[in-house]
């Protein structure tokens, strides 16, 4: 009876927090609500919510590219603004000198994936250490290469370049218009990057990132795939440029330095590696954190920073697109710990069955010893 009860309580169906998340109808649904209160935003909020919002779509853009190499690619890289700010003085060129929108766009993403694709070529034989040590070496030498190049990029002064103020046709402001900019280019470019993981592409590229030696074994070339990762993640750097002079319309050596690529890195982690969520997080923490830290006290944004990433590395080490997993799990062990105890108890419990020993006997004894 007992190992009935046992077997009956541990097969219980444990609850699924996420099991509504996983039909479709919820999902579209979700989706739909997500897009109309974006489309909503920008015309009920102030101007300075709209304008945090665009520099979140920029970074977030940023990280997407970084975490394809990265994350999901398993390679370092620790030179992505650099091709941010490629792609930023490539926008401003273009502007400045008058060509159409649509081709300024194109120059921006072309111009940095082929500088990363040339790049990959070149470091990707190498191993990891070079590959960081390449990376490493693009922004410590984008800085003054920038200032040299004066004539095309401003020099120490940097470069403006105003081509996104609202037409007039439309009634919006420009902040408004810029927040419509950054979300349908953004919207595009997590769409093509989610396409890219999820299929046969972003597979071989995990099987890469797992085993090198499988991955040849199985005819996937780990060369190639990194080569490619590296490629895709400098367009996104590149796309994440020309949003960039969407929102500031200014750029300047300061765009390219190593200090702002290591911020990029940990945003990754922080929102999470290896997820296209995290990396709306990673840029939602890239903009919102200093500035919170900057509200505390100016003098220790940085401790406040290190401290921040130092706690979700301990707590959270798969990002805080991890949190809502952790507490499924949390959850799951809980309940499973309540369905074990209650199975614990019903093994444990005394039989219910007939008595059997000397308290059954008694009786007879003691009619034996009465005929007696």
């Amino acid at each position: 009876m007992a190992d009935s009860t046992t077997t009956t309580t541990s097969r219980m169906p444990r609850p699924a927090a996420s099991a509504p998340l996983r039909r479709p109808w919820v999902r579209w649904t979700i989706t739909a609500l997500v897009v109309i209160a974006l489309i909503i935003a920008p015309l009920v909020l102030p101007q300075f919510a709209n304008q945090t919002l665009i520099r979140i779509g920029v970074y977030a853009v940023a990280v997407l590219g970084l975490n394809i190499v990265m994350g999901y690619g398993g390679q370092v890289n620790l030179g992505q603004i650099f091709f941010l700010g490629l792609g930023a003085y490539v926008t401003a060129y273009g502007v400045n000198e008058g060509w159409n929108i649509a081709l300024v766009l194109i120059a921006a993403c072309l111009i940095p994936a082929v500088a990363g694709l040339l790049i990959a070529l070149a470091a990707a034989r190498l191993g990891g250490l070079a590959i960081a040590m390449v990376t490493i070496a693009l922004p410590i030498v984008g800085v003054p290469l920038a200032k040299r190049l004066s004539d095309v990029t401003g020099g120490s002064q940097g470069t403006s370049a105003r081509f996104s103020d609202a037409p007039e046709w439309t009634g919006l402001y420009d902040d408004q218009w810029q927040f419509y900019i950054v979300l349908a280019i953004g919207a595009v470019s997590f769409l093509l990057a989610r396409n890219f993981v999820n299929g046969k592409y972003g597979r071989a590229l995990a099987i890469v990132k797992e085993n090198e030696s499988v991955a040849s074994s199985m005819g996937v070339s780990p060369y190639r795939y990194k080569v490619l990762a590296f490629t895709i993640a400098s367009l996104f750097g590149g796309v994440s440029g020309f949003l960039y002079m969407v929102a500031v319309q200014y750029t300047s050596p300061e765009t390219l330095s190593f200090g702002h690529s290591i911020s990029l890195l940990a945003a990754m982690v922080i929102g999470g590696a290896g997820s296209i969520v995290g990396s709306l997080i990673g840029g939602a923490y890239y903009v919102l954190v200093p500035q919170a830290t900057n509200l505390v006290d100016p003098n220790l944004t940085m401790i406040s920073q290190g401290i921040i990433l130092l706690v979700v590395l301990f707590v959270l080490p798969g990002g805080l697109v991890s949190l809502p997993r952790v507490i499924r799990r949390l959850t799951r062990r809980s309940t499973g710990g309540s369905s074990r105890t209650t199975a614990d108890a019903a093994q444990t419990a005394p039989p219910q069955g007939p008595k059997t020993g000397s308290s059954a006997e008694g009786p007879e004894n003691t009619e034996r010893q009465g005929s007696a």
